[in-house]
C-alpha cells in the first residue's frame, strides 16, 4: 500500500466495474481495466492505452499496482534462469526457469522464507515473513513466460509450486493465483500442467480434494517410515504418515489423481532396503508414481547424496512392484537454483 492507495489487483471484476460506476462511469471500463491487470499483466496505469488521460489519472490517484520487479537473473549452463523477485515491500523470493528440449517449466515461489523445518532444504533456514499475494504468483509466471518466449522463443508450457515456502500453508492465495492462471481472462493455462508440491499438510489437502480441483499434486516425502520422516522433517511429529496417508487416499477416491512422491536418497539415512519396502507399502494405498531427485547440497555436508547402488537398489525394487520410478538430474546446481538450494543468497 502506498498511502490511502488499494492494491487495484486485490478488487474483483464486480467490484472495478461497481467503482466505475459509483462515478457515473460506463461498467464496462472495469472490464477494460481487469483484462489489462491480468491478461495484459500492465505494469503502471500509463500503459492502459484504451482508456484516456483523465481515466488513467483517476486510477493513479486512487490505486497503486504492486508489481513484482525481476531484480537479478542467473542463467546457469545448462540454460535454467534463477530470479530474485523483489516484492512491493522490498522483500524477495526466487521463482526459476527450466527449460528441457520439449517444455518450460516454472517454478514458482509461495511465501517469504518457510513454514516448515526441513532440514536438508536451504529455504528452510530462513525465517518465513509473510504469504505472497496471488498477484504476486501470478507475477512470477508472467515473468518466466515472457523469458521463455524471449530466449526459447516457446511460451510457458507447465508450472511448478515447488519455490520457496509450504503452499499449503498459504492456500487461499494458492488456489486464487491459480484461478486467475487457469482462467479465459488471465493466462488461461490448462490445470493439467500445474503441480502443487507439499510436505504434507493433512488438513489441507483434504480441503483440496473436497474443492476437486484439478491440478496435480506432488508430495515431498523422503521416507516412508515415521522415525526416519521426523528426524529429517521434524513437522512429521505434528503431521504423522498415517494422517498424511489417509489424507492421500481421500484425494485420490474424490480427484482420480495419481501422486506423485518426491524422494531424496541420502546416504546413511534412507539408503536401506528397509527404506525402499517401506516406501513400496506407502505407495500402495493409492495411485502414484515416484519421483528420486538428486541431492542438492547446502553447504554444511550433513546430507550427502547415496551412491549409484542405493538409488539402482530403488528403481529396481520399484520397478519390480509394478510402481513407475524415474531418476530426475537437477537442474542450475551451478546458480543454487536447483531442488532445496533456494535461498536468496542474492
Amino acid at each position: 500500500m502506498k498511502g490511502d492507495k488499494r492494491d487495484i489487483r486485490a478488487l474483483t471484476k464486480e467490484q472495478l466495474r461497481a467503482f466505475f460506476e459509483d462515478r457515473g462511469d460506463k461498467a464496462f471500463r472495469g472490464n477494460q481495466v481487469y483484462e489489462w491487470l491480468w491478461q495484459k499483466a500492465a505494469h503502471t496505469f500509463d500503459a492502459m492505452t484504451n482508456l484516456s488521460k483523465e481515466t488513467r489519472q483517476m486510477l493513479e490517484d486512487n490505486f497503486v499496482i504492486n508489481h513484482i520487479k525481476v531484480d537479478t537473473m542467473q542463467r546457469s549452463s545448462d540454460g535454467t534462469i534463477k530470479n530474485a523477485v523483489k516484492l512491493h515491500d522490498g522483500l524477495v523470493v526466487e521463482s526459476v526457469l527450466i527449460p528441457t528440449e520439449t517444455r518450460t517449466t516454472a517454478c514458482v515461489s509461495s511465501q517469504v522464507g518457510c513454514s516448515l523445518d526441513c532440514r536438508f532444504c536451504a529455504t528452510s533456514r530462513l525465517k518465513r515473513m509473510r504469504n505472497l499475494n496471488p498477484d504476486e504468483i501470478y507475477d512470477q509466471v508472467v515473468a518466466i513466460d515472457n523469458q521463455s518466449r524471449l530466449y526459447f522463443d516457446r511460451p510457458l508450457s507447465n508450472i511448478v509450486f515447488m519455490g520457496m515456502g509450504e503452499p499449503l500453508m498459504n492456500y487461499n492465495n494458492v488456489l486464487k493465483a491459480i484461478a486467475k492462471i487457469t482462467s479465459p481472462e488471465g493466462l488461461g493455462m490448462s490445470p493439467k500442467r500445474i503441480t502443487v508440491s507439499t510436505s504434507g499438510v493433512p488438513k489441507m489437502i483434504r480441503k483440496m480434494a473436497d474443492e476437486e480441483v484439478k491440478f496435480k499434486l506432488a508430495v515431498s516425502l523422503h521416507s516412508a517410515i515415521d522415525a526416519v520422516r521426523t528426524s529429517i522433517m521434524p513437522f512429521n511429529a505434528t503431521f504423522p504418515l498415517k494422517d498424511l496417508r489417509e489424507a492421500l487416499e481421500y484425494w485420490y477416491s474424490k480427484t482420480k489423481n495419481r501422486i506423485t512422491y518426491e524422494y531424496v536418497v541420502w546416504k546413511g539415512i534412507n539408503d536401506t532396503q528397509e527404506a525402499v519396502d517401506a516406501l513400496v507399502r506407502f505407495c500402495r494405498f493409492a495411485p502414484s508414481k515416484v519421483n528420486l531427485i538428486e541431492y542438492n547440497p547446502i553447504d554444511d555436508g550433513e546430507f550427502q547424496q547415496a551412491d549409484d547402488l542405493a538409488i539402482k537398489m530403488y528403481q529396481d525394487t520399484l520397478q519390480d512392484n509394478g510402481i513407475t520410478v524415474t531418476v530426475r538430474r537437477s537442474r542450475g546446481k551451478d546458480i543454487d537454483a536447483a531442488c532445496g538450494q533456494l535461498a536468496n543468497k542474492t
